[in-house]
């Protein structure tokens, strides 16, 4: 009998990578989830600000609290995507899921060290650190909510509507490396974006119709027939819009 892959994912948790992790789940038996802790908002911002200055920071951090108390107006979106796509938003009973301090936490390297993954895959996770991507021995591949490299880093959903650029309305699964989301591409999918859906929603809508590239890259990374890819896109790192950049596109293009 061949020997069963171990395929490890690396998420905070959260609707849109469970639909990713449960895909997985049902088309390979031998997913493991480790599961990190939310990074404090404080950190999060301090580390923001460091890059882009507090005022962006402010701005963002204002969106941010906007999507938080908007969360309640997406249910019944949410409600019919779920419906419409057949698709799980919550842990299946299936997955054994472990508990670490962080993707870059010594408890979860010791745990990748003693499960011997085959693949890593990240979803929805803090980056990796240089040494903690060089300590792990199999290919690490990353699922991200964007079409790279246009559209990495956060919200690249709304920032391709925002742009009117539908045609890049959609998400990447790539290789990892030290930067954000700048490893060569695997795989694309790209949708057709609906006006009903909004930054509270595209993610989710996104991992709906993105399920079938996360499971092909996978195959690939098990076969070791992994064919990353380069791109001639311009390479742009996005962030949450801020609340002022939000607002003003939601009332003068009713884009959310």
């Amino acid at each position: 009998m061949a020997e069963r892959k171990k395929i490890m994912v690396v998420t905070a948790g959260g609707p849109y990578p469970w639909v990713i992790i449960n895909a997985l789940a049902e088309r390979f038996d031998g997913v493991e989830v480790v599961l990190e802790q939310s990074e404090s908002k404080a950190l999060f911002l301090k580390r923001r600000a460091r890059k882009i200055g507090w005022l962006q920071t402010a701005g963002q951090f204002f969106t941010m609290m906007v999507s938080r108390f908007g969360k309640r107006f997406a249910r019944s979106r949410e409600a019919e995507i779920v419906a419409t796509h057949g698709i799980s938003t919550t842990p299946s009973s299936k997955v054994p899921v472990t508990k670490v301090s962080s993707a870059n936490g010594d408890d979860c390297l010791d745990l990748i060290a003693t499960r011997s993954p085959d693949v890593v895959f990240l979803a929805s996770c803090r980056m990796l650190n240089r040494s903690t991507l060089a300590a792990i021995r199999c290919p690490v591949l990353n699922y991200h909510s964007g079409i790279n490299p246009k559209y990495r880093g956060l919200a690249g959903g709304w920032w391709a509507r925002a742009s009117g650029d539908d045609a890049n309305y959609g998400t990447t699964v790539h290789l990892v490396d030290a930067g954000v989301d700048t490893g060569d591409t695997l795989y694309q999918a790209f949708l057709k974006p609906d006006p009903r859906d909004s930054l509270l929603t595209d993610a989710l809508i996104m991992a709906a119709g993105s399920r079938d590239i996360a499971i092909r890259a996978v195959e690939d990374a098990l076969a070791g027939r992994l064919e990353p890819k380069g791109s001639d896109m311009p390479s742009v790192q996005r962030f949450h819009p801020p609340i002022w950049t939000y607002l003003w596109t939601g009332l003068s293009r009713r884009i959310w």
